[in-house]
C-alpha cells in the first residue's frame, strides 16, 4: 500500500514528455563517508547525516533537485540496502517536494559514478526520451545559496539542449588538496560559462596553491548537467565495456515486470562486473564538448570533520561546540556529542566526535587519517566500520543496550502498521516487554495482542512474528538468552520487504 505521502512514478507516467528536453534530476547516494566515521557508517552512511537545519544531506538534495523549475520526476541512485532507509528520508520531506515524483534506481553493489549515470540514463532514455536532460547531483554536498544555484541550473540546461556537457566548477576560496580541480581555458568569473581544458586529481599543497594563484582553475563539484543521447552516445564511444555491461544489466533488468514501477532494482548477475571507476574518467577527460559554469553558491562537500566543523560558528576562543560540553582554557577545538556531557580541558587544536559506541579525538590537522581508522576496523573485522548501536530496519529500529555472555538486551521500535517477518531461531530464547503502543503477536501456534506493561515468552523453534496495527510506535524491550546470539540466527517463512 502506498501512503497519501509517498511521491511515485506510475508506469507510463511522463512518457508524454518524449521527444521533449525535459529536465531529469538524477541524485547520486553512494559512498561510505569514512573521513566521518564514527557518525557515518557503511549501512548509515554520510547521505543520512543531519546538518544545521536539521535536514539530511540527502533530504537537503531531494529539496534541491525538486525546486528546480519544472521539475517534473527525480531518480535516485542507491544501494539497494539503503532503499527503506532512503524513503523514510523521503516520507519525512513529502510536502515540500512540490509532487515531484521520485523513481529508486537500487544497485546491488555500488561501482562508482560511472556505471550509475549509465543506469540512470537508461532509465530516464526509456521514460522520458533521449533528448531529455540529465542534472545529475551527488547527495552528500550542501549548497547554501538555493537561489544562485537554481540560476545556474537554468543556464546550465539551455547550454546542454545544445548538446554540450555542462559542469560545475566551484569558485575556490583557497588552496585546498581535498578537491579535484578544473582547469578553465582563459579565466573565469562568477556564472560564466568557458571551455574546460583538463580535469586534475587532488593535489598536494603545493601544486593546490599555484591552481589557486592561477586564476583559471575551479574546484570540481560532481555536478553534471546533459543530454541523455549524448552520454549515452559518448559512453559507447570511449568506454564501450561499461555502455556495454550496463546496457545488458538493463536488459535483464527491465525484464523483470516488478521494475516497471518507481522502483527499479537493478539485476546482481552482470551489473557487479561493470567497471568501477568515475564519469569524470570514462567519458569527461575524452570529450571536446565540455563547459564549466563558475559557481559562488555556499558549497561544500563535507568531505572531512574539517569542512563539517566550519558549518558551526565558533566561540571567542575558536572552539565550535555540537552537544553538551564543558570546556576549560581549550582553543580551536570541534566537539561533537551524542547524548553524553565532554569535558575537555587544556588542549588546542583537538576534533572530539562522540557516539553511542565509539568516541573519536585527534588533532585538527590529522583528520585525513579517519579514513585509515575505518580501514584498519575493516581489517580486523570489527563491527563499528558497518554498523551503528541503533541498527535501521524496514520496520523500523532496533538498539542494543547491553551484550553479555548467553544474553542481549535490545530496544524495539516497529513504525505504524509495520511488521517484522514470520521467522524462527534455532539457538536463542526471546522475552518481549511492551513498553507502548500495541503489538499484534504470532507466537507458534497462538495470535494475540499485547498492551504496555504486558510480556510474551518465545522458546527457540518457536515461528513467531511481531506486527504494529496502530498509528503510533511500537516500542518494547526484548530480552535475548542462548548459547548463540549472532543475527544470522534467522530463518524466514514470510517478509513483507522480500528480503
Amino acid at each position: 500500500m502506498v501512503s497519501r505521502n509517498e511521491h511515485v512514478i506510475q508506469p507510463g507516467l511522463g512518457r508524454e514528455e518524449k521527444g521533449s528536453c525535459m529536465l531529469v534530476p538524477v541524485i547520486i547516494s553512494g559512498g561510505a563517508g569514512s573521513r566521518l566515521w564514527p557518525v557515518s557508517r557503511e549501512t548509515r552512511p554520510k547521505p543520512f547525516m543531519k546538518i544545521q537545519d536539521g535536514l539530511s544531506l540527502l533530504q537537503s538534495s531531494m529539496l534541491r533537485a525538486a525546486a528546480v523549475s519544472d521539475c517534473k520526476a527525480i531518480v535516485v541512485v542507491t544501494n539497494a540496502d539503503l532503499y527503506f532507509q532512503s524513503k523514510e528520508q523521503l516520507e519525512a520531506i513529502s510536502s515540500g517536494m512540490n509532487r515531484a515524483e521520485i523513481s529508486f534506481l537500487l544497485e546491488p553493489v555500488g561501482r562508482n559514478t560511472a556505471a550509475a549515470i549509465a543506469m540512470s540514463a537508461f532509465l530516464v532514455q526509456d521514460r522520458f526520451g533521449p533528448e531529455s536532460i540529465m542534472l545529475v547531483l551527488p547527495s552528500d554536498h550542501l549548497i547554501k545559496d538555493q537561489k544562485a544555484f537554481l540560476k545556474l541550473v537554468a543556464t546550465a540546461t539551455d547550454a546542454a539542449r545544445n548538446g554540450s556537457y555542462i559542469t560545475f566548477g566551484i569558485i575556490p576560496s583557497s588552496p585546498e588538496t581535498g578537491y579535484g580541480y578544473i582547469e578553465c581555458l582563459g579565466s573565469y568569473s562568477a556564472g560564466h560559462v568557458c571551455d574546460v581544458k583538463r580535469f586534475v586529481e587532488k593535489p598536494d599543497y603545493d601544486r593546490a596553491k599555484k591552481y589557486f594563484d592561477s586564476g583559471n582553475f575551479l574546484w570540481n563539484s560532481g555536478i553534471f548537467c546533459f543530454r541523455t543521447d549524448v552520454i549515452l552516445t559518448d559512453l559507447r564511444k570511449h568506454a564501450r565495456e561499461i555502455f556495454d555491461k550496463a546496457h545488458a544489466s538493463w536488459t535483464v533488468t527491465m525484464a523483470n515486470p516488478a521494475n516497471q514501477s518507481n522502483i527499479v532494482r537493478i539485476e546482481r548477475n552482470v551489473f557487479p562486473s561493470i567497471p568501477s571507476i568515475s564519469i569524470d574518467y570514462a567519458v569527461m577527460e575524452h570529450v571536446g564538448n565540455i563547459k564549466v559554469i563558475s559557481s559562488e553558491i555556499g558549497w561544500s562537500d563535507i568531505g572531512s570533520w574539517r569542512s563539517m566543523s566550519e558549518l558551526v560558528a565558533p566561540d571567542t576562543n575558536g572552539n565550535r561546540l555540537v552537544g553538551d560540553a564543558v570546556l576549560l582554557e581549550t582553543t580551536n577545538t570541534y566537539i561533537q556529542s551524542d547524548g553524553r556531557l565532554i569535558a575537555v580541558v587544556g588542549v588546542d587544536n583537538l576534533v572530539v566526535i562522540d557516539t553511542p559506541d565509539a568516541l573519536l579525538v585527534g588533532r585538527g590537522d590529522k583528520m585525513q587519517l579517519v579514513r585509515e581508522v575505518v580501514g584498519n576496523l575493516k581489517l580486523n573485522g570489527h563491527e563499528a566500520a558497518r554498523w551503528h548501536r541503533t541498527i535501521y530496519r524496514p520496520w523500523g529500529t532496533y538498539t542494543v543496550l547491553e551484550d553479555g555472555p548467553h544474553y542481549k538486551m535490545k530496544r524495539i521500535v516497529v513504525k505504524p502498521r509495520a511488521s517484522l517477518s514470520l521467522q524462527m531461531h534455532k539457538h536463542r530464547n526471546e522475552h518481549w516487554v511492551i513498553i507502548s503502543g500495541t503489538a499484534e503477536i504470532v507466537n507458534g501456534d497462538k495470535c494475540f495482542t499485547l498492551q504496555r506493561d504486558e510480556s510474551t515468552y518465545i522458546p527457540a523453534g518457536n515461528k513467531h512474528r511481531l506486527s504494529n496495527p496502530g498509528d503510533e510506535d511500537l516500542l518494547l524491550i526484548e530480552v535475548q538468552t542462548g548459547d548463540y546470539l549472532g543475527e544470522d540466527d534467522i530463518i524466514r517463512y514470510e517478509d513483507k520487504y522480500g528480503r
